[in-house]
């Protein structure tokens, strides 16, 4: 998987280098950041109504070691966008990807996603058990940028799409007991933010 990502990274890059337009844009997610989760992007334009970005975040925090409270994991996701005005400016949609890695437990997350292929138990909730695995995902985001100033933007975004994952469940305590392994295919939140844009040039 690691091998993939390194892919998407040089895509990438080439792409940036061989960008016809001169927006570079760095960002960062507030909602990711209110979780906790120090994150931060870049986003450069392709063309006149097309841009590339990748995103990435990592968590590194035990809340309560005692009580086994956390909610460690790292992803990255890349995403290409096509403007319906021009590039970093209005109503956008994009094809997005993306990894992770957790290691969670004890955390009141909601459920948002719909199981279409799982071994879990139903009812399964990060509360009640540690979860140690991996998922990806791909998805369709759509979004809008206002602009604040002349480096500055503000974007929302939203994205829905398909997840595969896979993990161990443990029990939620310190050390706790393994109950089994887990997979499941699932449709859900893909991509939700709002974030700051500083356009770099």
């Amino acid at each position: 998987m690691k091998r993939y990502l390194i892919i998407v990274v040089v895509l990438l890059t080439a792409l940036a280098n061989n960008a016809n337009a001169q927006k570079v844009g760095a960002k960062t997610n507030l909602l990711y950041w209110a979780s906790t989760t120090p994150n931060a992007g870049v986003e450069f334009a392709l063309g006149e109504r097309w841009t590339a970005e990748l995103t990435g975040g990592y968590n590194p925090w035990t809340f309560n070691k005692e009580e086994n409270t956390k909610l460690k994991h790292w992803s990255v996701s890349p995403e290409v966008r096509y403007w319906f005005c021009e590039s970093f400016n209005g109503h956008f949609i994009g094809i997005n990807a993306n990894y992770s890695q957790f290691n969670i437990g004890g955390m009141p997350i909601p459920n948002a996603f719909i199981n279409l292929n799982t071994n879990a138990p139903k009812g399964e909730r990060f509360k009640e058990a540690r979860m140690d695995g991996w998922a990806v995902g791909a998805g369709i985001t759509y979004g809008y940028q206002f602009l604040i100033s002349p480096r500055w933007n503000l974007e929302l975004t939203a994205g829905l799409g398909w997840w595969y994952s896979k993990y161990d469940r443990f029990e939620s305590r310190k050390c706790g007991r393994f109950e089994q392994s887990i997979y499941k295919h699932a449709i859900g939140p893909t991509s939700i933010g709002i974030s700051f844009i500083y356009l770099i040039k």
